[in-house]
């Protein structure tokens, strides 16, 4: 074995471990565990329940703050002043609703992408789910099964398990009976079963997963750069509205519901309520539309990560190509009898009960030699690049085969690998049949062994693999094809697909990492990658400043696919891939990658945007308050106004926004770019609006002063907040003005039609003071391009 069993020995095995006959429990002792609850009930990885849903949206610090606030105006002010109760309200239900449909969505594609671990029972194997296990049970495990359980091995047949997701440790454990498994550990060659002795929370991975992997809503940049806004607005709210109402109550001799519903007027619109709720609503939405593409998320900001990424590491088998394979050709080396090498292959074939691709492919085409006796095998694994058995033939002889790499197998100078070396520039997977003259358990058994034959196979590319690699340079996003096979081989599928670049042999590469780094940089192919350096070709990509997404499906991609930023693991992929992925393609189909960036471009894109939109009312309401506290004035709106120009000029407009398509890439420092356009875009309405308040305060006298005042002020600030819309809008579509022209529409139709003016307490008086208004919004809207100008080049993003 090429292996030594250094390590085997984790821990004790668990004391209360029964020799389980090999037959495995029976079903009254199955029944009697289930009674007694030592069942295998670990959370689901992708969900949360409702209850969850409904505290996250109902208990938040905002809907507090309004909800109190709802509470006064119910009891001091007309109905229509307490209309952004309501608005909380509705957004909280929508809130609740999208996010328990993206539940239902990501937990019955849960059960379709659940791994299904093979039980004996009664002596027949059956799958069954993860959940079903119970306390004792045998359970049977090949290459890419990973132990869901914590066990003890019984049955081993040359079986090597990775521990490194849980220890560290890089290289394969071979394991013996009795030896211990860890749950989260994962076969990589070989087979066996093992005996559970731990289940449930107990398991040693579910400990470690319980926490990390339940429903994460919080690990994106998106959702921490808004929780980072949000707590220094709330820093800002709090002095401020102390001050707004000590000044309103105290100051002005006003009637005093009058004071607490201006008050109220004042601190309301510096929430930004929506925010939260609307990048929630955005990802539920996101997870929604892939579900539909039989795309299971497992983790949401993986929707995000998605979107920032720029190099994407694709594995050659099962990405590019389909997984099945094809004999195309048997080539006999050195005279070899073509009838012998084909029982050869067939015995080869049958020594595995687990085969890979390439060997099925030979099982197909090469039937079984019923005479011959398989008395040792090595399995094949992706580090060694082969595998091998030893028989005793028909006629007594005993011989020893090995069949893998021929650039592996053989030494640079063998005439053998100019033939290969033809045979992979045309794309072709050649496999090398070799006799073996040393045992199969001594490391070096390649050494001297004889090239026989050479078995071509076709693999079928994947007809949808072109354009999703077209779609990612448009993009600019690099594609790295990282593979096991021969670099020749690899480099010629990749360029049928239309990907150019430099093809390098993996073996040639740079052990340190920022050598690895360049060389990554430079190249576009690479080849006979073993697993462990494709872990650190993703670090080193990493190192280089690069965000990387690593797609694959065989047990040799596990541990890139942990370490990359975003790991795509196909539904068809071993369970360990699938265990360790955030996102699952359930149809196996790579040309669903494109609607995951897309989905994500489009929540990133229009969360910064719409973020802008909230952002820039919390700014100019701080402010507006501030002034009014220095000023020694009665706030200039009533909760009603605010309200009506929120949902006109903010509320409705972001909801399309937010949903619509956008393709520009992700970029970095959310809360810089956001507070960039906010905090000028606030500043000038503020002022804009103060000062038409304050020309407005000196223009009108008598009894309706105060409400003519009021209505001067909102269509001044209606007027800049739409140029901060029209501006938020841009690029623009037919869609987009119109949205625009309709929320403007909207606010004509409350200053025109009467019972509207009256319930929204706005009537606009005389001709010089609303001409005034106007005139003033247009300086403003004036200011506002040539300072979000200003900070675009002075404040790159």
């Amino acid at each position: 074995m090429t292996h030594t069993d250094a390590g085997t020995e984790l821990g004790p095995v668990h004391p209360t471990a029964i020799p389980t006959p090999v037959t495995g429990l029976t079903a009254a002792e199955v029944a009697e565990r289930v009674a007694r609850g030592q069942v295998n009930d670990v959370p689901v990885r992708s969900s949360r329940s409702t209850v969850d849903i409904i505290r996250a949206n109902v208990f938040t610090r905002f809907n507090a703050i309004i909800g109190v606030l709802w509470v006064i105006m119910l009891f001091v002010a007309p109905i229509q002043d307490s209309l952004f109760g309501f608005v909380i309200l509705a957004n909280t239900g929508i809130g609740i609703i999208q996010e328990w449909r993206a539940k239902k969505t990501l937990d019955s594609l849960a059960v379709i992408g659940e791994a299904r671990p093979t039980v004996r029972r009664d002596g027949v194997a059956a799958q069954v789910s993860t959940s079903e296990i119970v306390l004792d049970d045998l359970i049977e495990i090949g290459p890419g099964d990973k132990a869901v359980v914590d066990g003890v091995c019984v049955e081993v047949d040359n079986l090597e398990i990775d521990e490194s997701l849980l220890t560290g440790e890089a290289d394969p454990v071979v394991k013996r009976p009795g030896d211990q498994i860890m749950s989260g550990s994962f076969v990589v060659a070989g087979g066996g079963a093992f005996q559970a002795t731990k289940v449930g929370r107990e398991a040693y991975a579910a400990q470690l997963a319980e926490e990390a992997s339940r429903f994460t809503l919080v690990h994106s940049e998106l959702r921490s750069g808004i929780s980072t806004i949000l707590k220094y607005v709330t820093w800002m709210m709090v002095p401020t509205a102390i001050g707004l109402i000590i000044s309103q109550l105290v100051v002005k001799d006003n009637d005093l519901k009058d004071s607490i519903a201006r008050t109220v007027g004042g601190i309301v619109p510096m929430v930004p309520e929506g925010l939260v709720l609307l990048t929630s609503v955005a990802f539920a939405i996101g997870v929604i539309r892939l579900g539909r593409k039989q795309c299971l998320v497992q983790e949401l900001p993986a929707i995000e990560g998605l979107a920032r990424v720029d190099t994407v590491c694709l594995d050659k088998t099962g990405t590019l190509t389909e997984g099945g394979m094809d004999v195309t050709e048997l080539r006999p080396l050195g005279g070899s009898d073509e009838t012998y090498v084909r029982k050869v292959l067939g015995a080869l074939g049958e020594s595995d009960p687990r085969p890979n691709a390439s060997l099925q492919a030979i099982i197909d085409a090469y039937p079984d030699a019923e005479d011959w006796r398989c008395t040792e095998s090595l399995p094949f694994s992706s580090a060694r690049k082969y595998s091998g058995a030893s028989f005793s033939e028909g006629n007594g002889e005993a011989s020893t085969w090995l069949l893998g790499a021929p650039d592996v197998l053989l030494p640079d100078d063998d005439p053998a690998l100019t033939e290969t070396e033809r045979l992979n520039e045309q794309g072709l997977r050649v496999l090398l049949l070799a006799g073996a003259v040393r045992d199969l358990d001594d490391p070096e058994v390649a050494k001297g062994a004889r090239p026989t034959a050479l078995v071509v196979l076709e693999q079928r590319l994947r007809p949808d693999a072109a354009d999703t690699l077209r779609y990612f340079a448009e993009q600019n996003v690099d594609a790295k094809v990282i593979s096991g096979d021969n670099a020749v081989s690899v480099g010629a599928v990749a360029s049928k697909l239309g990907l150019t670049g430099t093809t390098i042999d993996a073996r040639r590469l740079p052990t340190d990492k920022e050598g690895m780094a360049t060389a990554l940089d430079e190249g576009t192919v690479f080849g006979r990658v073993t697993p462990q350096q494709k872990r650190d070709m993703v670090g080193a990509l990493q190192s280089h400043g690069h965000t990387v997404a690593m797609t694959g499906d065989g047990v040799n991609d596990v541990l890139a696919l942990k370490d990359a930023d975003i790991g795509v693991s196909m539904g068809s992929g071993s369970e360990a891939t699938r265990a360790v992925a955030q996102i699952v393609l359930l149809d196996n189909s790579f040309a669903t990658l494109p609607s995951v960036v897309a989905e994500g471009r489009r929540v990133i894109g229009n969360i910064t945007r719409v973020a802008t939109l909230f952002l820039v009312k919390t700014v100019y309401s701080v402010l507006l308050a501030i002034l009014v506290v220095c000023w020694q004035v009665e706030y200039p709106f009533l909760p009603r106004h605010l309200t009506l120009l929120s949902t006109l000029t903010i509320g409705v407009p972001a909801f399309f926004l937010a949903l619509a398509p956008n393709k520009e890439r992700a970029k970095p420092n959310f809360v810089r770019r956001v507070m960039r356009y906010s905090i000028p875009g606030g500043v000038v309405a503020a002022t804009a609006t103060f000062t038409t308040y304050l020309i407005a305060r000196n223009h009108y006298a008598g009894s309706g002063a105060l409400d003519a005042e009021t209505s001067a002020a909102t269509l001044t600030l209606f007027l800049i907040s739409m140029w901060v819309l029209a501006i938020i809008a841009r690029p623009y579509t037919w869609w987009r003005i119109a949205l625009v022209a309709a929320m403007g529409a909207g606010f004509l139709l409350v200053l025109v039609v009467p019972w509207l003016q009256e319930f929204f307490a706005l009537k606009l008086v005389g001709v010089t003071m609303p001409w005034i208004a106007v005139g003033i919004a247009v300086v403003a809207a004036v200011a506002l391009e040539v300072l979000w100008r200003w900070v675009d080049r002075r404040f790159p993003a």
